[in-house]
């Protein structure tokens, strides 16, 4: 009988990916499908822009985005980004590695834990959206429609901090 290994998930820096890579990425029809706010075509300057405004939230805010990388290759982007007191939490994959969400956004959930700073994750997506059951599973709540830069997104919280390390510890289960 085959075992299936896991995949090795790593984050680093978006610095660590070349431009063209990003380039390519963020140039597929089938990412930027579900993100509103990617207007228009993507070249190499847009992708140095975006990589430098995900280096200035780190010089920030001490957190970001990072460039996520499977088994050594890059999979895609994604991490937390302070939005006024919350932290978003987005993840942008390849779409060959689309079947990687939950396992990334495990891990930086685990991450997120871990920050003394993140007591909850936000979570915006685009009402083109329909397979929404992961983030039910991983206890996130629905808060309803919400504005943002002009498009409509749907907004999702789940706690990380104290609150959450208590219910887990007093074996209350997160909402399903």
């Amino acid at each position: 009988m085959k075992h299936r290994t896991e995949p090795e998930i790593a984050f680093v820096r978006l610095t660590e990916i070349s431009l063209d890579e990003i380039t390519a990425h963020m140039s597929d029809p089938r990412v930027t499908e579900h993100m509103p706010l990617a207007t228009g075509s993507w070249d190499e300057q847009n992708s140095a822009a975006f990589v430098a405004g995900k280096e200035e939230c780190w010089h920030r805010d001490g957190l970001g985005h990072w460039a996520i990388l499977c088994d050594g290759t890059y999979a895609g982007w994604g991490g937390f980004q302070r939005e006024d007191q919350e932290w978003d939490f987005g993840l942008v994959l390849r779409p060959g590695r689309f079947g990687l969400g939950i396992a990334i956004t495990r891990k930086a959930l685990a991450f997120a834990r871990a920050d003394p700073r993140i007591a909850f994750v936000t979570f915006l997506l685009p009402p083109s959206r329909r397979h929404l059951r992961g983030l039910a599973r991983l206890g996130a709540t629905f808060l309803g429609e919400v504005d943002h830069e002009g498009s409509t997104f749907l907004k999702f919280r789940l706690e990380t901090g104290a609150a959450a390390q208590a219910q887990a510890g007093m074996g209350i289960a997160a909402p399903v």
